[in-house]
């Protein structure tokens, strides 16, 4: 049996990253959210701040690209990587070490189309976790300590920014139910609940293996 991958993807003020936490406290493996990219650039040689700034975000300015191109390094600026526009670069630098984490160890790791990059790993599930409109609001307005209007405005714009890039990589649509091996709703239940469900579906797939 391989190494226990899970990958979640999430909406804004969903608990995305919750049920991520409590998933990966629960079964005492590792999370890769923000530690994807610091991984993913000192796997490729790449600046670390050159992954913060496309995570996540459809780069759609080639200047930008051809620009911030002079401070990339390691084998992604060698051919056939060089005239390829930096964002995508830094894709196939996130997709490697994606691929090299899950043959490594089992893990959480969230967002970042982790989906994609393993869809070929049978030990792999993926989840989407997703809420009401108005519970999102609530969850961040509290969390960002904004009025409830700015904080729609924040769900509206990250929601737009995860989707262009989920739908343009990988050729799928974000946060549809095809696209993913199980989808949570936690305006129903609990962070604590979805993980009870994970943990059984995954029960489920190993049975019937």
């Amino acid at each position: 049996m391989g190494n226990h991958i899970y990958t979640i993807g999430r909406e804004l003020g969903s608990g995305g990253y919750t049920v991520a936490k409590l998933l990966a406290e629960r079964l005492g493996i590792r999370l890769y959210d923000k530690e994807l990219l610091a991984q993913a650039a000192k796997d490729s040689g790449f600046c670390e701040e050159i992954f913060e700034n496309h995570d996540e975000r459809p780069t759609n300015s080639f200047l930008y690209s051809l620009v911030m191109d002079t401070y990339t390094g390691g084998n992604y600026s060698a051919a056939p990587f060089l005239d390829m526009p930096l964002n995508h670069k830094v894709f196939l630098a996130q997709f490697d070490t994606i691929k090299k984490i899950a043959s490594e160890e089992s893990c959480v790791i969230v967002g970042r189309c982790a989906d994609y990059a393993l869809a070929s790993n049978p030990d792999c599930l993926s989840i989407f976790v997703h809420a009401d409109m108005d519970d999102r609001i609530r969850r961040v307005s509290k969390r960002e300590d904004v009025t409830e209007s700015k904080a729609k405005d924040m769900i509206q714009k990250r929601d737009k920014q995860r989707s262009s890039y989920y739908n343009y990589y990988t050729c799928k649509k974000w946060g549809d139910s095809r696209s993913y091996d199980l989808t949570l709703n936690t305006s129903k239940i609990t962070p604590e609940a979805c993980v009870d469900i994970i943990l059984d579906f995954r029960k489920k797939m190993e049975q019937k293996k």
